[in-house]
C-alpha cells in the first residue's frame, strides 16, 4: 500500500476503536487533514463509526463541499472539521463525540480538568463553548460554517473544547494522538465524577501536566496503546482485520 492507503486504513481503525472503546456510538465522528492537500479533509459518508470502510471515506474542502460524492450521504456537523482545519494548521486530526461522561462537565460550573496521569493528554483548561452565545436557538447541531468558525475561536489553541448540552470536540497532530486524548478524556471525566462524589479532588499540577503529556506523545507509547485498541478492535493492525 502507498502512505495515502494506509492512512485511510488507519483512518477507518480510528473509527473501530472509538466505537469499541465507547467513545462514540451510531453518532460521532473522526477526521484527517488530507496528507497532500492541506486545504482539503478526509471524512466518512454519514455512517455509524463502527461501520465505516474505506469505501466510505470522502475527501471535502474546508468549507464542507464533497469533491466526489457519489450519492452518499453526509455528516452534517463538517463545519466542526473545516472549522477547526481552516483556524488551525497544526491540527491533522479531529474528533467529535457525545461522551455521556463529559457531557455532566458541559452544563455545570465544575470544570473538567486532568486528575490522574494518563488524562494529563487533555490538556490544562478546557474551555466550553455554547452555540447559544452567538446563534440563539438551534438544533445544537454545528450545521453551518458560521457556528463551526465560532467553535474554533472557542478551541483557540487547546486540545479540546466541550460544547455545552453536546459532547467535545478534541484535536491533535496524528490520529492516534487524537485518538489516544479521545479515550482518556473519557476516562478521566469518569474518575473525576466518583471522585468529586468523595470530596476535594487533587487535581494535576501544570508540571505534571506538560512532563505526562510529553511521555504520551513518544512513538513507542502511542504504538503500544494503538496496537493494544487495534486489536481490541479486531483490527491487529491497519487493514489486517481480525474479526
Amino acid at each position: 500500500m502507498t502512505n495515502f492507503d494506509e492512512q485511510l486504513e488507519e483512518l477507518v481503525t480510528a473509527n473501530r476503536i472509538l466505537a469499541r472503546e465507547g467513545v462514540v456510538d451510531a453518532f460521532g465522528h473522526v477526521s484527517i487533514r488530507h496528507p497532500e492537500h492541506p486545504d482539503r479533509y478526509i471524512l466518512s459518508q454519514s455512517r455509524a463509526p463502527d461501520l465505516v470502510n474505506v469505501s466510505d471515506l470522502m475527501e471535502y474542502t474546508l468549507e464542507g463541499d464533497p469533491l466526489d460524492q457519489q450519492g452518499r450521504t453526509m455528516y452534517s456537523e463538517r463545519p466542526i472539521h473545516g472549522g477547526i482545519y481552516e483556524a488551525r494548521d497544526d491540527v491533522l486530526a479531529i474528533v467529535h463525540n457525545h461522551s455521556a461522561t463529559v457531557v455532566p462537565f458541559t452544563v455545570t460550573d465544575t470544570p473538567l480538568r486532568p486528575m490522574f496521569h494518563l488524562g494529563a493528554l487533555i490538556g490544562p483548561e478546557l474551555p466550553v463553548w455554547d452555540i447559544r452565545d452567538n446563534f440563539q436557538d438551534t438544533s445544537m447541531l454545528v450545521a453551518t460554517m458560521d457556528q463551526g468558525r465560532d467553535l474554533a475561536r472557542c478551541l483557540g489553541d487547546c486540545r479540546v473544547a466541550l460544547m455545552r448540552g453536546h459532547g467535545c470536540v478534541i484535536t491533535g497532530k496524528s490520529i492516534r494522538e487524537v485518538v489516544m486524548a479521545s479515550i482518556y478524556l473519557q476516562v478521566n471525566a469518569g474518575l473525576l465524577l466518583e471522585s468529586l462524589r468523595l470530596g476535594d479532588v487533587k487535581y494535576m499540577t501544570p508540571g505534571e501536566i506538560e512532563l505526562m503529556s510529553e511521555g504520551q506523545m513518544r512513538p513507542t507509547a502511542q504504538e503500544r496503546a494503538w496496537e493494544y485498541w487495534a486489536n481490541r478492535a479486531g483490527r491487529r493492525k491497519d487493514g489486517d482485520k481480525n474479526a
